[in-house]
């Protein structure tokens, strides 16, 4: 487990810092969960016992959630905000803050915790302890229990079979929102990786493995309880032609 080290306690922490963990969410319109969720992770961090920064990765956002990010970060020490004045997408909202981070494990996940918090302590032991590269929660393994329409279920095991397939992957779930990365691992990767929105879970993943860094899945609870943002067959079909983009990257 992660050893007590204590909370973060400065006002306005710098990029200097060095930090135990750091959890970035990306947020677009999240202003009427984004609080609870901030004060149930912060709860998890500190059972956890390390020290720590939280981000708000806010992308944009037109219902208020810059507002109440900011009224966050004002208030909790170990909250930053990161304002996107127009929408960067999700992949470059997550790339610009891991570079701004001060973790040396950097993880980001769902606003919405989908992702059951009883794995936060797999995820970053994976990385901390087992010294996994990288590691992801996975809704596709045996032990995994993933509520979610049959629709919904149907094109990410068809997408994930052809990332597989298509581009070598050992990895079973690329899209999870829920990862954790060695801060050296990742930092030399984020420039490297172009995709700027929902392919950049699954082009990160497979650069690293090309790099032959391994990946640890850990099968877990998730039930996404709204509406995913995801628009199903629109954004499904964009990532399967990144897919053969990124494959022809790769080859020639």
């Amino acid at each position: 487990m992660v050893q007590p080290m204590g909370v973060l306690k400065t006002q306005n922490p710098n990029k200097d810092m060095q930090l135990d963990v750091t959890v970035v969410f990306p947020a677009i319109n999240e202003a009427d969960i984004i609080e609870q969720t901030i004060t149930t992770v912060s709860q998890a961090l500190q059972t956890y016992g390390c020290t720590y920064e939280i981000i708000i990765a806010e992308d944009g956002s037109t219902d208020g959630t810059d507002k109440k990010a900011a009224e966050i970060a004002q208030k909790l020490p170990y909250v930053r905000h990161i304002h996107g004045e127009k929408r960067l997408g999700r992949g470059r909202a997550l790339k610009n803050s891991f570079k701004e981070s001060n973790g040396n494990v950097l993880i980001y996940m769902d606003v919405d915790l989908a992702t059951d918090l009883k794995h936060l302590s797999q995820l970053i032991n994976a990385v901390t302890v087992e010294g996994y590269p990288l590691a992801t929660g996975s809704r596709m393994l045996s032990q995994s229990k993933a509520k979610r329409t049959f629709t919904r279920g149907f094109v990410s095991k068809t997408y994930n079979f052809m990332v597989r397939l298509i581009l070598g992957s050992k990895v079973k779930d690329h899209q999870c929102g829920f990862k954790a990365f060695q801060r050296e691992i990742l930092l030399p990767l984020l420039d490297e990786v172009k995709a700027n929105h929902w392919f950049w879970d699954t082009e990160t993943l497979v650069r690293a493995q090309r790099k032959g860094y391994k990946v640890k899945e850990i099968p877990v609870e998730w039930n996404s309880t709204r509406e995913t943002k995801v628009k199903l067959f629109k954004d499904s079909l964009d990532m399967g032609m990144q897919v053969l983009v990124l494959w022809m990257h790769l080859t020639f």
